[in-house]
């Protein structure tokens, strides 16, 4: 009871005006990790199209969308979206010396792994929605894997 009044009186006065510039500031490096996923995964597919309407071979494309599924695990293709989020560095700095913001490598850490997550989504739902149709016609195949990919980023 003793501290309650000054503390929702130093939150309203010092912290609840900021709020929302403090999130609009840091929803920029987020959404552009998060959009640099997407990208990412539209780009992979569109490869695997491109692929399999050059050579028609099932066995490839199933090499190909099994590759795919590996894709949140590949550091190298994953690096420009984990990129992204580290302008939070920065942004982040700055917030912790105005508002005590500790643990920044955390914050970072977890924005990242759900860029993971999301990643392990796409891919696991692409191949999920895909699985059934491999076994179509050739020539419906790559139209297929397009519709499916449109359901995904949807």
């Amino acid at each position: 009871a003793t501290v309650s009044e000054p503390a929702q009186r130093c939150c309203t006065e010092n912290i609840q005006p900021f709020l929302a510039s403090i999130l609009e500031e840091l929803m920029g490096p987020v959404s552009s990790g998060f959009t640099e996923v997407r990208s990412l995964f539209d780009k992979e597919v569109n490869e695997i199209i491109q692929d399999f309407q050059k050579t028609n071979d099932i066995t490839k494309l199933k090499e190909n969308v099994d590759q795919l599924m590996n894709l949140p695990f590949n550091s190298v293709k994953m690096e420009p979206c984990y990129l992204k989020v580290n302008l939070l560095q920065e942004l982040l700095q700055d917030l912790k010396s105005r508002f005590k913001v500790y643990h920044i490598d955390f914050v970072i850490q977890r924005t990242q792994n759900f860029m993971q997550e999301l990643m392990e989504n796409a891919v696991y739902t692409f191949e999920q929605l895909f699985s059934p149709s491999r076994q179509a016609d050739s020539a419906k195949v790559a139209t297929t894997i397009e519709k499916v990919k449109l359901r995904v980023l949807k």
